[in-house]
């Protein structure tokens, strides 16, 4: 594809020692890498927003990124960007036998545990391996009860999992009323994430997207209690919480 080509030439001639950008023949892999989380988080807003146009260019910006990676390897030996798609392309063929090696998988739950095990045989049977370490704990947290959800641990149904999240909460409750210390209300509190994690999953609610969904019904509410403030010549610096108590109740009766 000429595209791809030029622009692999473009990364190859920002990178040149010699005439190429300051900027660019400075960066490392993990330099680049919170850029790189960022571009993802603004593709997946342009997803949310529907924004087609922004779609293209976030991906675009995306790929640029997964070619300045491909690029850093080359210049060290390791692979290049052909490399990249040569492995993805032979381990998609693999891990797709029911389109391109004749094996019959009539359903989609039938090709999904086809691809765990597979993944599983990949991994030496480790059901936690390659679980990255580097993901967003919440993402982690959800990869790590699916391989154990895949080995059988786990619940049938989301009742005892609530359950389980009542418990961590009153443990929590415990340990706040005892005046325990900060290590411990952590560990507290991340046991309550875990387990409203584990709930999430077995609603089959994602939830990075239910948090999102929260974060902008927080946010809405309190625009809503600000902008009425300042309607009414008050202001959230001398507005005392009761007043802000009783607009947010009113913003969650509007909004």
């Amino acid at each position: 594809m000429k595209a791809m080509e030029k622009l692999i030439d473009i990364m190859s001639a920002l990178r040149d020692p010699d005439s190429g950008c300051p900027w660019d023949r400075e960066q490392t892999m993990e330099s680049i890498v919170p850029y790189t989380l960022e571009e993802i988080y603004e593709l997946v807003d342009a997803i949310e927003q529907n924004n087609t146009e922004e779609i293209r260019d976030e991906l675009g910006d995306l790929l640029f990124h997964i070619i300045f990676y491909s690029q850093m390897a080359s210049e060290a030996g390791s692979f290049d960007f052909a490399g990249v798609a040569g492995a993805v392309s032979e381990k998609l063929e693999r891990r797709h036998p029911h389109v391109f090696a004749g094996q019959q998988l009539n359903s989609v739950e039938e090709v999904k545990s086809n691809w765990r095990k597979m993944k599983r045989e990949e991994r030496g049977g480790d059901y936690l391996g390659a679980v990255a370490r580097a993901l967003p704990a919440m993402l982690r947290a959800e990869k790590l009860q699916k391989r154990a959800a895949q080995a059988g641990f786990d619940w049938d149904e989301p009742a005892p999992v609530l359950a389980k999240v009542e418990e961590e909460v009153d443990e929590l409750k415990q340990g706040m009323a005892a005046g325990e210390g900060r290590s411990r209300l952590q560990a507290e509190l991340g046991d309550v994430f875990f387990a409203a994690i584990n709930l999430a999953r077995h609603l089959e609610i994602n939830p990075e997207t239910a948090l999102r969904e929260a974060n902008n019904k927080f946010e809405q509410r309190f625009r809503f209690i600000q902008s009425t403030l300042e309607a009414n010549g008050e202001n959230l610096e001398t507005a005392t919480m009761e007043r802000m108590d009783e607009l947010w109740e009113q913003a969650k009766n509007e909004l």
